[in-house]
């Protein structure tokens, strides 16, 4: 294989996939602003103009210049801009989110221009018509991408795991990727770089997956498809995540990377704290209409508690009481017994499942915020019972208690209720590692969109192995023990 000439053809396919999803993009987002000036121009400035004397043409050409800014920076956040790399639904669904946070934003400042309020019968139209623009554009957009770039083709390279996880998860994703071989890691190196180059020449794959290898197996595949210029797919392992946040230094003439005893430093904690009261008091004041109407709701339904209270633990392991709407029947553990909920569970009430399903059932923590047992962003807090379960298969799962439990995390945002407690782990180990301020301002915002995003409330199968049985028929079979 010519090295240099696959790089240069690599680079140029890329570069102009770049232009693609830049420019079908830049349309989208186009007509978009284009339907903001129209109604700004036919509707809204006239409120505002005679309010504010001396607002010119430059004026109009700034306002809708600011709506543009706004809705880019939304549609980037939110991954509306995310062509050929979401699914059609989701990419849809994102636009559309961005776009109405935009059009509230938009909708607030105009009203204090105009020292009134704006009818908004306009707003809702234009929120309409933006909607059947991104739902007719997106599909015409998503057909021209694919049609241009078709899936990515993968040789996996697996070791004794089976290999049934990964493949569902790449075929939940037929329209980017699909997995054309598979070769188990006992080939050697010698043969497998040399099926990896084979399959490349003839165009039977364009990319590798390196899935449940060694490390050292992995390590030196990795610098072989480096060397080749070949694309590689690799799930991280936790020491590979905890690496992320480390600080490089250059204390000597050879890199050195180093990772800290303590997650957060002291301002970190401060200004992190100051948030959590500082919103979580807002929040309750907002809020307060809803909660008293579901607290009414659960009463009435059945006459038992409100509030649902139950030990769970934040940074260090410590105990404390979560409290949370009560959605489920009052005898839903009356054996004591620990689960965690199914898909269609019989136990949820019908007030249960409305309240779960829009979150309002989690309002209640914002009192856990306020006393500092938790923070809005971190990893869930987990029942000690649960823990135990999981630390006996999975030791690491105790690493995700170095910061404060949250509301919500990057567990949630990133994933599902029923992704695996492993990968979940990786996603909570991440954002430790990688803590910022405006990454915490940044999941806040995310978090808004999940709430109406169906996959991020589905239940755990009860016919799928489930994360942890899944790890612990794993870890009995292997003996890859640094693996993880």
């Amino acid at each position: 294989m010519k090295t240099g000439t696959n790089e240069e053809k690599i680079r140029k396919l890329g570069t102009f996939k770049r232009l693609i999803n830049l420019g079908l993009t830049v349309v989208c987002l186009g007509l978009e602003i284009g339907l903001f000036a129209y109604h700004w121009l036919v509707h809204f400035r006239y409120s505002v103009v005679e309010e504010l004397q001396g607002f010119w043409f430059k004026g109009h050409l700034l306002e809708i210049a600011i709506y543009g800014v706004i809705l880019l920076m939304l549609s980037l956040m939110y991954g509306g801009m995310r062509l050929g790399y979401l699914k059609n639904a989701e990419l849809i669904f994102s636009q559309v989110f961005a776009t109405l946070i935009a059009n509230l934003v938009i909708y607030a400042e105009l009203s204090v221009m105009a020292f009134q309020l704006f009818h908004p019968k306009v707003f809702i139209m234009m929120m309409l018509e933006q909607t059947a623009v991104i739902i007719i554009y997106i599909n015409i957009a998503n057909r021209i991408y694919r049609s241009l770039f078709p899936p990515r083709k993968l040789l996996l390279i697996h070791g004794d795991r089976s290999i049934e996880g990964v493949c569902a998860k790449f075929e939940s994703r037929s329209d980017k990727y699909v997995i054309t071989k598979t070769v188990h890691v006992k080939e050697g190196y010698e043969r497998l770089c040399s099926l990896i180059l084979q399959a490349y020449e003839c165009d039977e794959c364009n990319a590798v997956v390196l899935g449940d290898i060694s490390v050292e197996d992995r390590s030196q595949l990795l610098k072989f498809c480096y060397g080749h210029s070949i694309r590689v797919y690799l799930f991280p392992k936790i020491s590979d995540v905890i690496l992320t946040g480390a600080e490089e230094l250059h204390v000597f003439d050879s890199p050195m990377l180093l990772t800290r005893e303590y997650s957060l430093t002291m301002e970190q904690r401060f200004i992190k704290r100051s948030m959590d009261i500082l919103f979580s008091l807002i929040l309750l004041i907002i809020t307060s209409p809803f909660m008293l109407v579901t607290a009414m709701a659960i009463k009435l339904y059945d006459g038992g508690p409100v509030l649902y209270k139950q030990v769970r633990c934040t940074v260090n392991q410590r105990q404390f009481h979560i409290m949370k709407f009560r959605s489920m029947r009052t005898d839903a553990e009356g054996d004591g017994v620990a689960r965690l909920a199914q898909k269609n569970d019989d136990r949820i009430t019908p007030i249960g499942k409305v309240i779960r399903k829009c979150r309002i059932d989690e309002l209640p923590q914002l009192f856990n915020i306020l006393k500092g047992d938790m923070s809005f962003i971190g990893p869930r807090p987990e029942r000690p019972e649960i823990i135990a379960q999981y630390v006996e298969v999975m030791p690491e799962f105790v690493f995700r208690m170095k910061v404060k439990a949250g509301l919500a995390g990057f567990a949630q945002v990133y994933g599902k209720y029923n992704t695996s407690p492993y990968d979940k782990l990786k996603l909570d180990l991440t954002y430790i590692e990688n803590y910022s301020v405006w990454l915490d301002m940044k999941l806040m915002m995310l978090t808004l969109k999940i709430l109406f995003w169906p996959d991020s409330t589905e239940g755990v199968d009860a016919e799928q192995i489930t994360a942890l049985r899944e790890e612990k028929k794993w870890r009995e079979q292997t003996e890859h023990k640094d693996e993880m």
